[in-house]
């Protein structure tokens, strides 16, 4: 399992990438990727429309399930990766190139982990 240190982490395995303080890119773990299998379906937020941290801002649908996406911030998103509506599976393939949104006007945060901790968080469920 890979874990990218430039980004940070939510309990839920979503990453954070942040751009400066009122920047970011929100994607999927590569944990949360292979924990849902194969990806076939992704509901992506609307660009111009306002997240908040810990809230559901989309959802992605695999051979398994259907599962949530919790935002780790709180803003505006600026940005969708519309590569994803044809090709949900480039999160399976790098989900940490295939990231969901772009989120600006950042107002607050979720619990965030740094990589390290994220590891440790990992060892401690696992």
């Amino acid at each position: 399992m890979k874990i990218q240190d430039d980004r940070m982490y939510t309990e839920s395995h979503e990453w954070v990438k942040f751009e400066d303080d009122t920047t970011a890119t929100v994607g999927l773990s590569d944990y949360a990727q292979d924990q849902l299998g194969d990806l076939v379906f992704v509901n992506l937020p609307e660009e111009g429309g306002d997240i908040a941290a810990g809230e559901s801002f989309a959802d992605v649908e695999s051979v398994k399930a259907v599962s949530d996406v919790y935002s780790p911030v709180s803003g505006t998103v600026i940005a969708i990766n519309g590569d994803l509506l044809d090709d949900p599976g480039k999160i399976n393939e790098d989900a940490y190139e295939a990231w969901i949104c772009r989120v600006g006007g950042i107002t607050g945060k979720a619990k965030l982990m740094t990589a390290e901790e994220y590891r440790v968080f990992m060892e401690s469920i696992a």
